[in-house]
């Protein structure tokens, strides 16, 4: 190995080092609490030196947002991959499902980037992409109905309510004034991280008994919302996914839940 591929090596495994460092602060600590002379001190680096890989603390929590918002986003475009393409309704339950799973066995990097805002830090916009991977996810797989003739334009004119292009970022037709499509499918992806944040932060506690079962229900909610095919009708339903509802069975397994909404735009990821 050449000198320059040495140095790359170790600048790799010390970054590694201190991010890891800095994720245990988290569980701590918070996001707030966050310091760059803290985590120095843990690795017995000095802090000089550990300011040559992060220049600030915000540098830092950048890095650590990226990299929860790639591995969430990683973790729901695996669950996709893993379906048959045509069962849309599948496909949803299972990245639905990926993104709590996700969620609960990292509650600490979740939290980062979706519980309080942290004093003092203004997310840059290279954490936008990253933060879309799921949504972008979950409206392809809208897309890809409604290319195949599965899924329904429905109308209402509820997506001008949305920002300038937005359909056309998440990869969903633009230009029918009367479509609701784009905007229905923006609120079950914000509804997904809604219920997914009630749970993890407490606020169905004592309210929800079986929130496995409330969350499968719910997802199945927002895909009917979203006119997503069943592509195993009749048949035995996946594992963690409802089995289909009848018209006359169409209610929450437990209790009704609120549609949570959130803004795809820069801004300071939250903490508990």
């Amino acid at each position: 190995m050449t000198a320059t591929g040495t140095r790359a090596r170790v600048r790799a495994e010390l970054t590694r080092e201190i991010t890891e460092a800095a994720r245990r602060h988290l569980a701590t600590g918070g996001a707030g609490a966050l310091s760059l002379r803290a985590v120095a001190r843990e690795l017995g680096m000095a802090s000089s030196a550990v300011y040559r890989y992060f220049p600030s603390r915000d540098d830092l929590l950048t890095a650590l947002i990226v990299e929860a918002y790639d591995a969430l986003g990683a973790a729901a475009e695996q669950a996709d991959a893993s379906c048959e393409p045509r069962d849309l309704r599948a496909r949803w339950h299972a990245v639905c499902r990926s993104a709590r799973e996700w969620a609960l066995a990292h509650p600490h990097e979740y939290a980062l980037v979706y519980g309080s805002p942290v004093p003092g830090y203004a997310a840059p916009r290279t954490t936008i992409g990253p933060a879309s991977r799921v949504g972008e996810v979950l409206c392809r797989l809208v897309a890809d109905g409604l290319a195949a003739g599965d899924v329904p334009v429905p109308q209402g004119g509820g997506d001008a309510v949305l920002a300038p292009r937005v359909a056309e970022r998440v990869g969903l037709p633009a230009g029918d004034s009367g479509s609701s499509l784009a905007a229905r499918s923006i609120l079950a992806w914000t509804s997904v991280f809604g219920m997914i944040s009630f749970e993890l932060f407490g606020h169905t506690h004592n309210v929800v008994a079986d929130h496995e079962r409330f969350f499968a229900d719910g997802a199945d909610h927002l895909a009917d919302l979203l006119g997503l095919p069943d592509g195993g009708e009749g048949g035995p339903a996946p594992s963690g996914r409802p089995p289909r509802r009848t018209p006359a069975d169409h209610r929450p397994a437990v209790t009704r839940h609120p549609s949570i909404s959130e803004n795809a735009t820069p801004r300071s990821p939250r903490r508990p």
